[in-house]
């Protein structure tokens, strides 16, 4: 057995708890030397790089398209250290979920929510999981919706998109829905998604890749395209931009700043903190580790993050770099400024909703979980359950992104209070109450800074509530920046 599981049979007695012994008893052998009907029948078939795949894509969102913009906001070394910041403190709360999991044997966010406050704990962390990928999986599939007829438009020159039905966002959301989401989100395993894992990363290094190369081919300042010039566009080539610019190069606008505070620099550090948010995959991939132990999935979760540390930060820097000050919330509508019809544009637009897409189904399994251990908390698996929870939560996404999407302003208060407590106060405060008093007092190091950690999130979600309610009494132009 390893330390987790024998500290976890040690401690039986001491954190009875009847709704919780089916998981507990998931991950430790019964009396007879047989493993009885637990909630998942799959456990550590997953390898080590696959894990590393799919929390780095439970990470990276959209929200990697805004980062230039907030570092137009703040500066390069004042991003630098916000970032590196909450990097480090998602890696801490990852630690703090990984250690009370250890200690009663439980790899479900809802248990541990269960065996530190009861049912009361167990219904709030499942509400939170539940409505926080909701709200992520409506904004990426608000993308492909918005952004997909627009791809397929400029890469075949139509002019009238509204007669043409494969110009209609709400169609190509149903069909991406149907032909890609579902039958992904229909694994048995969140292990078998590795594969579209990977390559979902894979098109935001190609995303990366692009961003690097524009900025040493778009001069600064650059010369906004002309719908006058349509017909000569595709012969306006880089090195005509540059001499056009040689001359009124004005270098006022075109340097870059390390630190910046303006009107903007608060609504950026709202975005910032929740940029590695991953903690409802986080126990669902250690369950599926191949040979699991804290140490083992604390380097995943390190590794993931490191990863996307650094592609957050070159494509924020080499974005800010391109554009400086004139960047805009959404990075690739700034690159449409200079020429919509841009073919390497156009491709890494396919690439950022192919990843954006493949995202989907890493999110949607928490939620299934979550709903599973709120309702059918005794249950093994089943498929008919598996399938209908799916679908339910596939079709009404979709409903809620084709007939009400101003919703997503909604889900943008709601993930600013559900996304501090699963980072910041769920992980803290049950780590908390599940440490015993007898190993680590209050007074200990390790629960002082628990405790303070959870008075950060507290903060955060104050914090980012005023800037939304500010932002929405003001008209102001915080929600394209959050997406």
């Amino acid at each position: 057995y390893t330390h987790d599981h024998l500290t976890a049979v040690n401690l039986t007695a001491r954190f009875d708890d009847p709704e919780g012994g089916l998981e507990n008893e998931g991950f430790l052998p019964s009396a007879d030397g047989k493993k009885p009907i637990r909630f998942t029948d799959f456990e550590g078939k997953t390898s080590f790089g696959m894990s590393v795949f799919n929390l780095g894509n439970a990470i990276m969102g959209s929200g990697i398209l805004g980062l230039a913009y907030a570092m137009a906001n703040t500066g390069i070394l004042l991003f630098l250290f916000l970032l590196t910041a909450v990097a480090a403190l998602s890696s801490y709360s990852i630690h703090l979920l990984l250690k009370s999991s250890g200690i009663v044997g439980i790899r479900a966010y809802e248990q541990l929510g269960n065996r530190a406050f009861g049912t009361p704990g167990k219904m709030a962390a499942g509400i939170a999981i539940t409505l926080q990928n909701i709200g992520a999986m409506s904004s990426y599939l608000y993308i492909v919706k918005s952004e997909l007829p627009l791809v397929i438009q400029k890469s075949t020159f139509h002019l009238l998109p509204e007669f043409l039905w494969y110009l209609n966002g709400n169609y190509l959301v149903i069909m991406v829905s149907a032909s890609v989401i579902l039958p992904l989100a229909l694994m048995k395993q969140l292990g078998y998604l590795g594969y579209t894992s990977g390559f979902s990363l894979s098109c935001m290094v190609f995303f990366l890749t692009a961003v690097i190369y524009k900025k040493f081919q778009i001069p600064c300042p650059f010369e906004e395209f002309s719908h006058n010039s349509t017909a000569a566009h595709h012969s306006l080539n880089v090195s005509s931009h540059a001499l056009i610019h040689e001359d009124s190069h004005d270098d006022s606008h075109c340097t870059p700043r390390m630190f910046t505070m303006n009107s903007q620099t608060a609504y950026t550090i709202p975005i910032l903190a929740f940029a590695f948010v991953c903690h409802p995959e986080v126990l669902p991939i250690y369950t599926e580790l191949r040979n699991p132990t804290q140490k083992k999935m604390q380097k995943v979760s390190n590794l993931s993050i490191l990863v996307m540390y650094t592609m957050y930060f070159l494509a924020a820097l080499f974005g800010y770099l391109t554009f400086y000050d004139n960047v805009e919330p959404e990075l690739l509508h700034t690159y449409s400024r200079i020429d919509p019809y841009d073919t390497l544009i156009l491709c890494v637009r396919v690439a950022v909703l192919t990843a954006v897409t493949l995202t989907v189904p890493i999110v949607l399994f928490p939620v299934r979980r979550a709903i599973q251990q709120m309702i059918f908390p005794t249950k093994s698996f089943n498929w008919l359950r598996h399938i209908s929870i799916a679908l339910v939560l596939l079709t009404f996404i979709n409903m809620l992104v084709i007939f009400a999407p101003n919703i997503l302003g909604i889900f943008g208060i709601i993930g600013a209070t559900s996304a501090p407590c699963l980072i910041f106060i769920f992980p803290a405060v049950f780590y908390i109450r599940i440490v015993p008093k007898e190993d680590e007092p209050m007074t200990s190091t390790p629960k002082i800074l628990a405790a303070c950690f959870a008075a950060l999130g507290v903060s955060f979600m104050v914090m980012s509530l005023s800037f939304i309610i500010i932002d929405w009494t003001t008209g102001g132009g915080l929600a394209a920046g959050a997406h």
